[in-house]
């Protein structure tokens, strides 16, 4: 990428004749802003993204805010991409479906930093990040919603900072727009901290950013983000975490329905020599791949995201993709007429196991008392969704419709996809024996854990295993 003062005009920009209606719009909605900034400084990619480029924004504009004194708002850089939606309509980039649902992926990303005494340009490192979770959505064909998280574990600004994660929420001041090539909606990036990002997996990013809003340091009512904040909000204000997170998911529970993850699992009912219709995956194995039908629902459940879940129900396989209307699809995978029985693939059948082994990386193992808690003592679901395969592990409530697994036979699979059946006196058990899950240190790993009359056994390992399945 490299930085730019971009001039008025579409010849400024190399978009002649005819400047593109998409971009056209994104500016219009920042010149509503920003009246008197009519050319601010711009990262671009170098070489578009439909050219070959890396870089799937093809422009941040960056911009000085300067507050409201009134709300007690601090004077900031805000910064917007631009490459997300269809900027140009033509197809070069995203398929052009009509005006009436989202551009592209219906979104653009912007980020509001802090801006520090002294500064008198806006830093570009934004940019890139901008890009990575741009990088993302394009790889993924996940699309993000207001209150989702993103896990990034490393300084946001490759500093010594504790702001190492995201936050998704809607931008204060940037409206959705209609453009020629459908809607477009403004997410902004909020950093938080790691314990930040624990309480919005164990209750919901949404409620978490509301308390951050209450607190100027943290953001305040705009969720400006100061890389040198050292305390986290819980440290600013001791009360929240009892208060308002834990009764939160004691009453609420946990709106976080999935994650990618390090995981793993063994069928043990099965003698190690029968290959007979692939046995589970295991370390070091190769992992059969999931059906079209598979993938699409478990995809549904991974964009489900933080969004509410008013029914305990598994979205049904689908034979036809959904991306013509993501932010349709996220909100009906778990909503909608989700109540009819999964149809099994018809070249993979599904079976019922006896006794399965489970393997988790150590961030993984942590969110299994989330899963237990704040899921399916609620009567919901979780998944596991494996980061180096197909494999997909889901954990079910009995109040959950549309799960091939029964509390009959509480274990099933469906190639590399596991369901797991879970009592709630089965559930108050585990989390018994789990409390110790929420230490982070890596030194005391593997941990084992195994219940032998319920035929189940979880392993926590570290990341080497995973990384390194050969071994």
């Amino acid at each position: 990428m490299d930085e730019i003062r971009p001039n008025s005009g579409a010849q400024a920009h190399g978009l002649v004749p005819l400047f593109p209606p998409g971009l056209q719009a994104i500016y219009g909605e920042c010149r509503r802003l920003y009246p008197d900034q009519a050319n601010p400084l711009q990262v671009t990619a170098i070489v578009k993204y439909w050219l070959g480029g890396p870089d799937p924004l093809d422009y941040i504009s960056m911009y000085r805010n300067m507050g409201c004194p009134a709300q007690d708002v601090q004077e900031h850089w805000h910064y917007v991409s631009f490459g997300l939606s269809d900027l140009y309509g033509d197809n070069r980039v995203h398929e052009f479906t009509g005006a009436d649902g989202p551009s592209g992926f219906g979104f653009e990303l912007t980020f509001r930093l802090k801006r520090e005494v002294g500064e008198t340009a806006p830093p570009t490192w934004p940019a890139e990040l901008m890009q990575g979770l741009a990088r993302y959505v394009f790889q993924s064909e996940n699309t993000f919603c207001s209150g989702d998280h993103v896990s990034w574990h490393s300084p946001l600004d490759n500093s010594e900072s504790r702001i190492q994660h995201m936050l998704l929420t809607e931008d204060p001041q940037m409206h959705p727009i209609q453009t020629p090539f459908g809607t477009v909606s403004f997410l902004q990036i909020v950093g938080v901290c790691a314990e930040e990002l624990q309480a919005a997996q164990q209750w919901n990013g949404q409620g978490i950013l509301e308390l951050m809003r209450g607190i100027r340091i943290a953001g305040g009512p705009w969720l400006i983000t100061d890389m040198r904040r050292g305390e986290t909000i819980f440290e600013i204000d001791p009360h929240l975490q009892q208060e308002r997170v834990d009764q939160g998911i004691e009453t609420e529970g946990s709106n976080l329905s999935g994650v990618s993850a390090k995981c793993v699992w063994d069928d043990l009912s099965r003698p190690p020599d029968d290959e007979e219709d692939s046995r589970s995956i295991c370390i070091g194995s190769q992992p059969r791949r999931l059906s079209n039908k598979d993938t699409e629902q478990i995809r549904e459940t991974l964009r489900k995201g933080l969004e509410f879940n008013s029914k305990t129900a598994l979205p049904p396989i689908s034979g036809q993709k959904q991306n013509h209307d993501r932010a349709q699809s996220r909100k009906d995978s778990l909503d909608s007429e989700s109540s009819a029985a999964i149809v099994p693939h018809e070249l993979v059948r599904t079976r019922q196991l006896e006794s399965v082994h489970l393997k988790f990386n150590q961030e993984s193992g942590t969110l299994l008392p989330l899963c237990l808690r704040g899921r399916l003592l609620h009567g919901r679901h979780f998944t596991y969704k494996s980061i180096n395969g197909d494999t997909a592990i889901t954990f079910v409530s009995t109040g959950v419709e549309g799960a091939f697994a029964t509390e009959e036979h509480p274990y099933a699979a469906h190639g590399p996809w596991l369901q797991i059946l879970l009592t709630e006196e089965f559930v108050e058990q585990m989390l018994g024996d789990l409390h110790e899950l929420g230490s982070q240190d890596e030194a005391k790993l593997p941990k084992e854990y195994s219940w032998p009359e319920k035929k189940l056994k979880i392993s926590i390992l570290p990341d080497s295993v995973f990384d390194n399945p050969l071994q």
